[in-house]
């Protein structure tokens, strides 16, 4: 099986956006130093100038709140330069191309706007985690704990997505919980209210699915 830890270390770009890892997660930020002393680099995301910014390549310091902003216009670059993985888009995606054409209004200058970011260090981090071979996203609880957490965290996806940065080492979307395995409990299914992957109990269909795979019935309750 892979080390996870180990498997911080392979990615190209890193993207840290609403983490304060070097504080709050040292462990794993002495991986990241480890794959930035060999050359990759790091965007970090956050309103304050933390000790992660001081090891960023480049640092983007937005308003509070404006994330979603950032993102979509990340999201804008990507399509106009055609960094999009189009074998990973068309067999591991759906509903893509009414994405390309909602972010299309979305500019780097629309955002500048929006987050305070100039337009030049949007378009910068978008074309380098667009052009790596291997990208990774990670995030806190300063993505999560917004009235807009759920936007930002589909915004993130959307960038893996479109960009085939997942499913393989050095990829993916990493969340730094401030909880320990509070998300393997949510994938795994050891949440009360939910199957495995976030698939609710009190769905009909979605506990047919279960019951059958599970070979025994299950009570909702």
């Amino acid at each position: 099986m892979s080390n996870p830890l180990s498997d911080l270390e392979k990615a190209d770009v890193y993207f840290c956006i609403g983490s304060n890892m070097t504080e709050c997660h040292p462990v794993a930020a002495t991986r990241l130093k480890k794959a930035l002393a060999r050359g990759a680099k790091l965007i970090v995301v956050d309103p304050r100038y933390i000790q992660l910014a001081e090891l960023a390549d480049l640092y983007l310091p937005l308003r509070l709140g404006t994330d979603a902003a950032l993102l979509l216009a990340m999201a804008h670059v990507i399509v106009r330069e055609d960094l999009i993985d189009h074998k990973f888009v068309a067999e591991r995606t759906a509903n893509v191309e009414a994405f390309i054409e909602h972010v299309k209004p979305f500019t780097p200058e629309w955002a500048e706007g929006i987050t305070g970011v100039p337009a030049k260090d949007i378009e910068t981090a978008a074309r380098w985690y667009g052009g790596a071979d291997k990208a990774s996203i990670y995030y806190t609880l300063g993505i999560t704990e917004h009235i807009s957490g759920v936007d930002n965290v589909q915004s993130l996806s959307n960038l893996a997505l479109l960009t085939g940065h997942l499913g393989r080492e050095g990829c993916g979307i990493n969340p730094m919980r401030g909880q320990n395995n509070v998300q393997g409990v949510g994938d795994a299914g050891a949440a009360p209210s939910n199957y495995p992957g976030y698939q609710s109990v009190a769905n009909p269909e979605i506990r047919a699915k279960f019951e059958k795979h599970y070979g025994r019935p299950l009570d909702p309750a």
